[in-house]
């Protein structure tokens, strides 16, 4: 067992080196690319357009383009009892959800799944108060260009958005996501179906998983944490990680590296999306994921 902890312990450190990773994975690709330099850089701007071709849409697009419309948002009414908003959570597949006051155009916040269950749990039916847990929800106009919506998320810390029309009503929703598609196509999500089991295990040393599959579920399976708490805010699916540790969508049979050890091979893949992944475990982390 002691080679367990020893294992365990040696992923979580590092998860250290995580937050560097991804900042110059695909987000630091495109934020230096948004950014201006103070000198022109045609090489720079030509090894870009090769590696994210989709990054002019970035600069072309606004976010009405790719918004979802008003009448797709799923949102809870604040007065909701606990059993509905569970329910909503799990037959919607999303981990986050807004929430607003009498209608969607008076939205109160952004309700996390993960602050749910910290707070409350997921059963009984007690008296919550979600405004209470509520996190801040960013508001833009149906103008904005994605590129600007992209560093407003960065400066913000959050990856979901609300459209609001001149008048102040909600016109719809945008996430970070819908504007990763835009530069790389379309990759796999948490509300993707399938009819094939999220994650299976081969062996002792491998897990087959579709990368729609939740983070938290593999890490649950494996006994640790994927990534670090400021990470985990932009990450839900097994892919969303694959995606930002590669810096690209990866092609079938390539490896991606995780810090744990973890090796993610992408056994079945389109050209714009991840569609299945196989997890290879290090000899230190076979035990603990028994």
């Amino acid at each position: 067992m002691g080679d367990t902890t020893d294992g365990s312990r040696a992923a979580h450190r590092a998860l250290e080196d995580l937050k560097e990773s991804y900042t110059r994975g695909l987000f630091g690709r495109l934020f230096d690319a948004l950014t201006p330099d103070d000198e022109d850089d045609p090489e720079r701007a030509h090894a870009l357009g090769q590696t994210l071709p989709g990054l002019a849409n970035l600069q072309r697009l606004k976010v009405e383009d790719v918004a979802i419309p008003k009448a797709e948002i799923i949102a809870l009414e604040q007065g909701a009892e606990l059993p509905d908003i569970v329910a909503t959570f799990r037959e919607s597949g999303y981990s986050r959800i807004p929430v607003y006051d009498e209608t969607l155009d008076k939205p109160l916040g952004l309700l996390l799944l993960k602050d749910l269950a910290l707070r409350y749990g997921f059963n009984g039916h007690h008296a919550i108060d979600l405004r209470a847990i509520l996190r801040p929800i960013l508001y833009v106009p149906p103008s904005m260009p994605l590129s600007v919506l992209l560093r407003k998320m960065q400066a913000e810390r959050t990856h979901f958005a609300l459209v609001i029309d001149e008048y102040g009503g909600v016109d719809g929703l945008v996430t970070i996501e819908d504007l990763l598609e835009q530069v790389v196509g379309e990759i796999e999500d948490e509300h993707d179906t399938e009819d094939e089991a999220d994650i299976v295990r081969e062996s002792s040393a491998s897990l087959l998983a579709n990368a729609r599959a939740p983070l938290a579920a593999l890490e649950e399976e494996l006994g640790f944490a994927l990534t670090d708490e400021d990470e985990e805010e932009e990450i839900d699916t097994l892919g969303g990680l694959v995606f930002l540790l590669s810096g690209r969508v990866p092609v079938r049979g390539e490896v991606i590296a995780h810090p744990s050890g973890l090796e993610f091979e992408v056994i079945d893949a389109e050209p714009r999306r991840i569609k299945r992944l196989r997890v290879h475990l290090p000899e230190t982390l076979r035990d603990a994921a028994q």
